[in-house]
């Protein structure tokens, strides 16, 4: 692209476009922009753009934010479906790029800089340092010789954006050889220009407009320490550790009042400083303990001191977090003895902690104003860097060493604010909220997600005396925090609530569904939701009949919050109707049910925008065609005139988010169908074995759903509409795969079990030449895992002959060489109970039957194949599995049930194919009999000579269990 005025001119007008209030033009800006970004030299016009000191700075920030995307996804492109999206920056103008950027960069307006900066990033993500040596050197020559801190902020800013992936990446050789060379080139530099600008801080203390940018200076510096740092302690760091100490301490203690920031949403540059100091500190507490120790008593002082100063303004919530941080990694080590003393315990209980769980004024506004995020922070676990969860990880950590203590004061505080509450609910209702919060937050918890008990309170006697008159409250309106605090206790603690007690509050809890509040109502489903969950020894805590008092009311009102403001797609509610329809019983009413769904389905349709909400939608259906399915199979034709309108609009529609779960409900209601299919399913399977659908990775699972669901009800439709050739077509593309292999042998797995072989044989040929070619050039152990089970499946549904001949026939004794080299040696990997069971019945067969393994020339491989199928039964599945190698390359998605289930409720039933073997291990020790019988004398001397030690002792342990005697 040659940089011509007219083109720089026409770039210049559509930048300018792309910021119109009007759609239209805006939309032509960028389409032209599209088209342009794919010519050479696109890269250098906008830079062009971007450097032209007479522009609008509307238009040279939108080139620069053009220019950074452009790099972003264009610089290296390893995703081959983005190739055919984007094209490739070339080689000759990435060149000339990295020759222009830092120069630019540095030079330009901070808005600017900032763009560029991360652009460079990018590309220094892929070609620093290894393809751009010199960088570095051009940026520590620009650092070293500038006084201008516009300057040295643009090249810190860099630095920081590239050093960060010493941070993310996980540790390999590659790593720590950039790391070095980074180490080599910056260290030294960045002590200095760190000591300098502590100098010039120190020389103007009086000129807050220089001490700014001096002060952001030194917090980049920090944070590049920090990356610099990560991995291990480097030589310099070490030797130099007192200077960094001492000015980390300096900046600890620093104090000017000409820096604070009038705003209290608005963090100063003095405590931004402070804060990434208190991570590095804390980053040397974790990794390097030994070397910080010399240190830790007056850093200890510095964070306590802060602390006991900090304010509650939200502007002082980074710093606050990153200091008791600090102070919980020192509790947890073994220098906890800081915090030994009982005074020093209740000083951090009373003005630290306590302080900080409080609500204040802006969690307040957040529970009123933005549901969303409160939840996301309080129920969900994502406020690991709040006040609050800060506070209670302190508590924990002090715990480790001081338990009977801090149980002991922490009860007292709770009894304390209770005692308050009681005196004046009114006034002091945040007394019990903070009370609730310290005894939910500090609980031990589960996998599962619930508390396993706590000591600060009797569980039961909380229980009854707080929680329950805050769900029995009549106004469900009112004080609605506090109601909001009492359900999390009670999905906290639902597994120690007892059954009678919990069934008690059902109805209060169901009430609450309807309140204003979209905290309170989505806390209130999600409540239900999780008590539905429970179980007792595997099986649900509350059966159908428990709930079936409750379930009109539930439903209506759990469907009538759907209805209030802000929560018409509110993802706690739909989960909560899912597993509704999951644990009870709405047979009468599973036709009204579905169709709600299906207006809410129709709605939604239109502009879906909640990924979780739609997900538990489509789940809500499935769960309610399989339990009514279960109950009366006659529904389907009901169901059928609900369900396809909707259906019918997501397919032609292509709305591509739904099209996955179409796919599984249409499969759900093909197998809920006698056959013949109706016609209007026949008519859907030729669109479904269309590429283009397939060539979308969210729609493979779903459709080989789809297809299997046609193969097991329609398989004479499939072969009379020649389209069984298309079918394997799909297999053959999924299998060469190492992504999808897994979903090729889920359609072959259902092939065989539901078509013949005279049905399959014009193509078995074929199908192994497939197999084989993808198990000589990519073998994986979970593609021989699933080879193995597909293998094994056709032994027990066309027999031993049949296999072997088919394999023979690609090349002579193949079968022999494929039982050697693979089913045997990775047989024991099998994992599944069905695969197990599979698998072992067809080595059996194999073993007692066929007469290549019976032949005298293959008594070896015999005796093998022998320990293999005992090593599959006898042994646990964690000790045959050990051997693995490539665990990577393993995923759910291994054997012969298909065990993809995006939708849960509509996922495929598993069905044994070998179902008329009860027990795998008798078939093993009645097959060996009756050879022993064939073939007396021979068969015994194999066995005791191939079977390893664990093995001979399980074996003579099956036949003592059914009373056989091998040897």
């Amino acid at each position: 692209m040659q940089q011509s005025d007219n083109l720089l001119q026409s770039l210049s007008q559509c930048f300018l476009q792309t910021l119109a209030p009007n759609p239209e033009p805006r939309k032509q800006a960028e389409a032209f922009l599209r088209q342009a970004a794919d010519l050479p030299g696109y890269g250098i016009a906008v830079l062009q753009l971007v450097s032209g000191s007479t522009l609008d700075e509307q238009i040279r920030q939108a080139a620069a934010v053009n220019f950074k995307n452009h790099v972003k996804y264009r610089w290296e492109i390893s995703d081959p479906d983005a190739i055919s999206t984007f094209t490739p920056i070339p080689d000759p103008e990435k060149e000339q790029i990295k020759g222009l950027i830092l120069g630019l960069m540095l030079t330009a307006p901070q808005k600017i800089q900032s763009q560029l900066s991360e652009a460079l990033a990018s590309i220094s993500s892929h070609d620093f340092p290894q393809k751009w040596q010199s960088l570095l050197p051009e940026l520590v020559s620009s650092l070293s010789s500038s006084s201008d801190y516009k300057v040295i902020h643009g090249i810190l800013q860099t630095v920081n954006s590239i050093f960060k992936k010493f941070k993310y990446q996980y540790k390999s050789s590659e790593l720590y050889r950039d790391l070095k060379y980074c180490l080599n080139g910056f260290a030294a530099p960045l002590l200095d220009i760190f000591l300098k600008t502590g100098q010039l801080i120190a020389s103007n203390q009086d000129l807050p407009a220089v001490l700014k940018p001096l002060f952001e200076s030194q917090r980049l510096c920090c944070r590049i320490f920090y990356s610099l740092n990560f991995q291990e302690l480097p030589e310099f760091f070490e030797d130099h550790l007192d200077e960094w100490m001492g000015e980390f301490h300096k900046y600890l203690t620093y104090t000017n009042p000409l820096l604070k920031e009038t705003d209290p949403e608005k963090e100063s540059v003095v405590d931004q400083l402070k804060a990434a100091i208190c991570e590095n500190i804390n980053l040397y507490m974790e990794k390097n303990e030994e070397e910080f120790k010399d240190y830790l008593t007056g850093f200890a002082t510095d964070v306590w001191s802060l602390l006991m100063d900090v304010s509650l303004l939200p502007s002082y919530d980074r710093l606050a977090t990153t200091a008791i941080r600090f102070l919980t990694t020192v509790s947890k080590s073994v220098h906890h003895s800081l915090f030994s003393s009982a005074e020093t315990l209740k000083q951090i209980c009373e003005c630290i902690v306590i302080p900080n769980v409080r609500i204040r004024g802006e969690d307040e506004e957040l529970f009123e104003m933005d549901h969303v995020e409160y939840i996301r922070r309080d129920m969900e676990g994502s406020d690991t860097d709040t006040r609050r969860r800060m506070a209670c990880e302190l508590v924990k950590g002090l715990s480790v060493h001081y338990k009977e203590q801090v149980t002991s004061m922490f009860s007292t505080y709770v009894k304390g604010m209770i005692d308050k509450y009681a005196a004046n609910p009114i006034e002091n209702w945040k007394e019990k909220d903070c009370a609730i919060y310290l005894v939910v937050s500090l609980a031990p918890r589960q996998v599962t997600g619930g508390a396993t008990g706590t000591d600060l309170v009797n569980v039961e006697q909380f229980f009854v005396s707080q929680i329950v008159p805050e769900l029995q409250s009549q106004d469900i309106n009112d004080q609605p925090l506090l109601k909001a605090d009492a359900l999390k206790f009670v999905t906290t603690f639902r597994s120690q609530i007892p059954k009678a007690m919990a069934l008690a509050v059902f109805p209060n809890v169901i009430r609450f569904i309807v309140a204003e509040s979209c905290v309170l109502h989505s806390y209130a489903a999600g409540c239900v939701e999780k008590l539905l969950l429970l179980k007792n020894d595997r099986q649900p805590r509350f059966a159908p009949a428990d709930v079936a008092p409750f379930l009109q009311p539930l439903l209506a009102n759990l469907f009538s919050a759907l209805k209030l403001p802000e929560s018409q797609e509110n993802a706690y509610v739909m989960k909560c109707i899912m597993r509704v329809f999951s644990s009870a019983d709405i047979g009468p009413i599973a036709t009204q049910c579905l169709a709600q769904l299906a207006a809410i389905l129709g709605q939604v349709c239109k502009n879906p925008t909640n990924p979780s909400f739609n997900h538990y939608l489509f789940e809500a259906v499935a769960a309610v065609v399989r339990k009514s399915f279960e109950r009366d199979p006659e529904v389907v034709a009901a169901f059928e005139s609900i369900l396809f309108p909707v259906i019918q609009v997501v397919l032609q529609d292509d709305i591509t988010e739904f099209a996955p779960y179409v796919f599984q409900i249409l499969a759900q209601l093909i197998e809920s169908r006698r056959p013949p299919l109706p016609s209007v399913y026949i008519s859907l399977l030729a669109p479904s074995l269309n590429m283009t659908l397939w060539q979308r990775p969210a729609n493979v699972p779903a459709l080989v759903r789809l297809l299997q669901a046609y193969l097991q009800k329609a398989p004479e439709e499939i072969i009379h509409g020649n389209q069984l050739t298309q079918v394997l077509g799909v297999f053959q593309k999924l299998i060469y795969s190492r992504s999808t292999d897994h979903q090729g042998f889920f359609i072959l797995n259902t092939v065989v079990e539901n078509l013949s072989y005279q049905t399959l044989s014009p193509y078995i040929g074929q199908i192994w030449n497939v197999l084989f070619y993808r198990l000589q050039n990519q073998r994986t152990v979970k593609f021989i895992k699933s080879l193995i089970v597909f293998s094994s499946l056709s032994v027990v549904k066309y027999g031993h002959t049949v296999v072997a001949e088919s394999i023979n026939a690609i090349q002579p004794n193949l079968f022999l060489m494929i039982l050697e080299q693979v089913w045997i040696p990775n047989l024991s990997f099998i994992t599944g109970d069905l695969e197990c069971k599979l698998c072992s019945v067809a080595a059996t067969k194999l073993l007692s039957e066929s007469p290549v393994l019976l032949a005298d020339s293959a008594v070896a491989t015999w005796g093998k194949f022998l320990n293999s199928v005992v090593t599959l039964l006898v042994r646990p599945e964690e000790e045959r599995v050990n051997e693995e190698t490539d665990v990577p390359d393993l995923d759910e998605f291994v054997g012969y049930a298909t065990v993809y289930a995006q939708l849960h409720n509509a996922g495929k039933r598993e069905e044994d194919p070998v179902k008329e073997v009860k027990d795998p291990k008798e078939y093993l020790v009645n097959s060996l009999m009756r050879l022993s019988s064939q073939y007396p004398g021979k068969f015994p001397s194999i066995i005791l000579q191939h079977l390893e030690a664990p093995n001979q002792t399980g074996l003579a342990q099956l036949c003592s269990t059914y009373r056989r005697t091998l040897v």
